[in-house]
């Protein structure tokens, strides 16, 4: 018989996991966070006030629910204490692979036998942590995206169905959208289509082809968006971005694009602008110039950012679907449920055209904006499903 999940340790008192006890206290559950560090606990009560206040004013919670759910989570510092008789354990320390093994084993030890275990990384691969973990049934990702109630769901090598089926019942009754991807993929479904958008505007910049206000006026006027790529970025915190860029998994054309990337960011990094939590980034907070009057401005370049940034979250999102990651429909529901937006890409494709998007694809190949070794991959995928 299928579980129901009732309670949850975080284990990791960080941005995501202050995110995710919050997202599952607003819903009734009770909570338990833990870190090792006294300082993060500390400060604990007060990180996630302020976390609440600005998902208030994000739109993500109302205000009248988050008394109560402040008063759900309760910090612990003992960790054999804080995941006793939890139903769940979702991780959330550091992304790096040794401590993420060591915590596991640790948390496999002492957990319950009826605790599932998760891990909510967004660098690694389940299948990276899974072996340091015995009960590798009922190991899974249960990956969440900050400010998004999108929640990537993926089974390790051995992970049940069962589990699977428990932590999409957990997903919905916290009012998450359960992705249950197929097999493991680095960047989930979400992340593998936007982190290319992004990438891309960067190099715009960087290329003096267009400046950061005109490239996101095009993204909100064409996507009619209420953020964009820029903006994402401050939301997620310019130090993550650049962490993202210092890993050492990247692919060829990542690693060539890392120098140009890295020197962009570093003024940012340096001078602590990294974003909406410092109150600078690549805009001013509160009230950034991108949610003012007047900002929106479509003028020459508009069409031409458009059509780029378009061409390589369509071209993303088909590379998925061709290597069995999600279904069109899972990844059209990833893009919209993960930035708010309207259109999926496979809506966007189907509303754009075949032909007019091989069009424009072979363009931005031909102008070094998508990469040529995804062309054939594109052209196969869309010679094949029509």
């Amino acid at each position: 018989m299928m579980k129901t999940i009732h309670s949850v340790c975080f284990v990791g008192a960080g941005t995501m996991g202050c995110f995710n006890a919050l997202m599952a206290a607003s819903a009734g559950h009770r909570e338990v966070l833990y870190d090792i560090s006294d300082h993060v606990l500390r400060q604990g009560p007060d990180a996630l006030q302020e976390m609440a206040d600005s998902l208030v004013a994000f739109g993500f919670f109302t205000a009248d629910i988050i008394p109560d759910a402040l008063q759900r989570i309760v910090f612990e510092a003992d960790l054999k204490k804080a995941i006793s008789g939890v139903d769940l354990i979702s991780e959330s320390v550091a992304e790096n692979i040794d401590i993420k093994r060591t915590v596991h084993q640790q948390l496999d030890q002492l957990c319950d036998e009826k605790t599932i275990l998760t891990t909510n990384t967004s660098a690694l691969l389940v299948t990276d942590i899974e072996v340091a973990v015995g009960r590798s049934d009922a190991f899974a990702a249960l990956h969440s995206h900050l400010g998004s109630r999108l929640i990537d769901i993926v089974g390790g090598a051995n992970t049940s169905q069962e589990i699977i089926d428990t932590l999409c019942r957990y997903v919905e009754s916290i009012e998450g959208y359960p992705l249950v991807l197929k097999k493991p993929y680095p960047g989930y479904v979400l992340n593998a289509m936007l982190g290319p958008v992004l990438t891309l505007s960067m190099m715009l910049v960087i290329e003096n082809v267009s400046t950061i206000e005109q490239i996101d006026s095009a993204w909100m006027f064409h996507f009619k968006a209420p953020m964009e790529p820029f903006g994402m970025m401050d939301l997620f915190g310019l130090n993550v971005v650049n962490d993202s860029w210092k890993k050492n998994n990247l692919d060829a054309r990542a690693k060539q694009l890392k120098p140009k990337i890295i020197h962009f960011l570093s003024p940012f990094i340096t001078g602590d602008e990294l974003g909406m939590k410092t109150g600078k980034g690549f805009y001013h907070y509160p009230n950034p110039s991108y949610q003012r009057d007047g900002f929106v401005d479509t003028d020459s370049s508009s069409e031409f950012i458009y059509q780029a940034l378009l061409v390589t979250l369509i071209e993303n999102a088909i590379v998925l679907a061709d290597r069995d990651v999600a279904s069109p429909e899972g990844i059209d529901m990833a893009w919209k449920v993960g930035t708010h937006l309207q259109d999926g890409p496979f809506e966007l494709l189907n509303a754009l055209g075949l032909a007019n998007f091989l069009s424009l694809h072979a363009q931005s190949v031909e102008l070094g904006l998508s990469s040529s070794g995804l062309a054939e991959t594109v052209g196969s995928y869309l010679k094949r499903v029509g």
